[in-house]
Parts: structure tokens; sequence; C-alpha cells
């Protein structure tokens, strides 16, 4: 049931590099409709087909396209002028502060997510919830011998970073081998990653792409290929990628991820390939168009500028504190056999919980935290 997303926003360095707050805006917007897709996925049974927003597990695989992207923008021509350990630096300070609130936000909240969907918490002993937390702050994967939750996740306190663990690894691929890989190599790459993402959807023993969060070694091909293809076309389309001008762009970029995510399981139980076809076509396609024409977009508009910031500042924080809230309101449903129409209005309270918490851990916290570890621990790197 866990198919969550990785919403994360690269801060660029302090010159002239042009910002896109477009893609901030977008990824802000597909961070929430994900906070919706896990609410409502409860209600499913398990069955894909009745899940109301049916393909918000699609948003990981935007999330990646968008940090190939964006870190190509940041990255590609720093070479020379920032060393390696100062990257991996900026990506730790960047990332690593709010995985460890996460983490501790799931510990917290574990006891109060009993019920018999969760039937591995009862019967944690508080020694076993500890080590895993310690665990789950470095971002290492916990064994099976681990899996207090009983979801064999390899985050089991937090179960939206296991898509943190296969960024960093994207990161250190970046860093260590991709940083200089000719256009020519990297579309070698983008169109064999797309070969295996389309053998992986339309095989797929329930026909999507869902997957990843487990280190059994099918998840892990999951995980692998879902990175692959989005990051790889991101870092291309970077950098082939030529300004344009594109009226409403933000507009027509929201209307499509939300199209993209909500629309309706494709084909029938006997048709299980078409809707590996719909997640091919939408990652391989769609998601690159809506990230250049996001890209293309200017933001005049004050209304729009503040929105696209705030949308872009709680994507992150959103993504990786939301879940252990919505594991509690999992519970409850569970525990009370509560149909989806009594479950509204909880179900409501939970959105805005998850919002209040991204933010308040976003103000009071992230923000101070980066800023304290930057001036402590990174130089400056002074670009013309």
């Amino acid at each position: 049931m866990n198919t969550n997303a990785n919403p994360v926003q690269e801060t660029t360095f302090p010159d002239t590099k042009k910002h896109y707050p477009i893609l901030d805006g977008l990824r802000g917007v597909a961070a929430v409709i994900v906070v919706a897709f896990h609410i409502f996925e409860i209600f499913s049974g398990g069955d894909h087909s009745k899940q109301i927003i049916n393909h918000g597990y699609l948003a990981v695989d935007f999330f990646f396209l968008l940090s190939g992207f964006v870190i190509a923008h940041a990255y590609d021509d720093r070479w020379g002028k920032m060393s390696l350990k100062d990257f991996f630096k900026r990506r730790l300070i960047r990332l690593h502060p709010l995985i460890i609130v996460g983490m501790i936000l799931g510990a917290v909240l574990f006891y109060a997510q009993a019920s018999p969907m969760f039937g591995a918490i009862e019967a944690t002993p508080v020694w076993k919830l500890i080590l895993v937390t310690v665990i789950g702050c470095t971002l290492l994967p916990v064994t099976l011998g681990l899996d207090i939750r009983g979801w064999t996740e390899m985050h089991p306190l937090n179960g939206p970073a296991w898509s943190l663990f296969y960024e960093y690894i994207a990161n250190i691929f970046y860093a260590l081998f991709l940083k200089k890989v000719s256009n020519t190599i990297l579309t070698v790459l983008v169109i064999i990653s797309g070969a295996l993402l389309i053998h992986l959807a339309v095989t797929s023993p329930n026909g999507d792409v869902i997957g990843g969060w487990s280190l059994e070694p099918a998840q892990l091909r999951i995980g692998f290929t879902r990175l692959a293809y989005p990051f790889l076309a991101g870092m291309l389309l970077r950098r082939l990628f030529k300004q344009g001008n594109i009226k409403d762009s933000f507009l027509i970029c929201t209307v499509l991820i939300i199209a993209a995510l909500a629309f309706p399981r494709v084909g029938d139980s006997e048709n299980l390939w078409m809707n590996g076809i719909y997640d091919s076509l939408t990652i391989i396609l769609l998601f690159p168009a809506i990230v250049y024409i996001g890209a293309c977009g200017f933001v005049r508009e004050p209304k729009v500028k503040r929105l696209c910031t705030f949308l872009g500042d709680i994507s992150y924080p959103i993504y990786i504190t939301h879940f252990p809230i919505v594991y509690v309101f999992y519970a409850w449903v569970d525990n009370n056999k509560v149909p989806l129409k009594d479950a509204l209005p909880v179900g409501l309270a939970t959105f805005a919980l998850t919002i209040l918490v991204a933010y308040v851990s976003l103000r009071v916290y992230d923000i101070p935290v980066r800023k304290w570890l930057t001036d402590k621990y990174l130089k400056r790197v002074k670009v013309s």
C-alpha cells in the first residue's frame, strides 16, 4: 500500500543562476496530491482499480524527473569550482535534517498506529523501536529482521523515505559518473532505461510501476528502474533545454499533473498491460513535457509567485512528514471499520494537519538548521 513520492527541492547557489519557480510550484502540487492519494488509499482494500486518485503513485517518477532536471541545472557547470566533498555536503544539508524529523515523528506516533493491518506493532519492544529509529535517521534501510510494521518496508517508521534512499543513490551516481557524461552517452542511457521501464510496467503482475520500498530483489528492481529513466531524462532535458515563453504555463502544467495522477485505472483484470502502457507513456512522454512547459513559463502575477513559493517550500517537508500521521489515520479506519463517507471529516482534518506539520517543520526547524549547517560546514563557492 506504500506508494510514496519524493518531492525534493534543490537550493541553487547564490548567484545569477536562473530559478524555476513554476517547477517549485508543480512539485508542491504533486506533493499535496500524494497526501490525498495516501489518505484515500486505505479505502481501496488493496484493489488498485478502486483507488480514487488512481495514479498518484506516479508522483514519485515525476519527482525523480524534476530532480534530474534541477540537479543538472544547478551543478553541471560547477565542477572545478566545487569539490565532490562540497557537493555531498550540500545535498546532505538540503535533505537530511527533515529525514531525521520524519523518522522521529514516525517513532513518536508508532504505537498509536496499532491495528490489525499493522500486526507487528503491538509486539514491538521499545528497544527495537529505538534501534530502528537510529538506523532510520541515517537513511540506511533496515533488514526484514527489523520490519517492525509488517509491510516489509526498508523504512518502517516513515515509508516515503524509500524514495529518498534512491534519491541519495542518484546523487552519488551523478557526482561520481554522470556529471561529465556526454549527451550522446546520456541519450543512450535514457533510451535503454526507458525500454526497461516499459518492460517493467507492461509485464508487472499488477500492470503498473508501483513498488520500490523494500530490500526484496523484485522491489529493488522496481526501485532502480523507476529511478533510472526519469532522473536521466531530467538531466538530458536540462542539457538540451532551450528557453521558450509559454503563457499560463503554471495553470497548464497544474491541470496536466492533476489529470495524470487522478486518471482512472486503464484496462481491466484481463488487460493489465494497458495500465502499464499508460504508466509508461505518462512517465516517458507527459512528465518531460510538463517540466519543459513549466521551465518555459514566467511568473508575473504576485499572487501566483507567492503560491509557487509556498508550494515549493512545503513540498519536501510534507512528503517526509505526512505518512506517520496517515498511518494513524489508517489505524483509526481499520480499528473502527469506518467507511469512506463517514471518514471524510477526519480525512480532511488529517490532510490539514499534514500541511500544518510540514509548514511548522520547515519554519521552526528545517530553515534554521540548514542555515546553521551551511554557515558552519560549507564554504561559499565564488562564481563569475
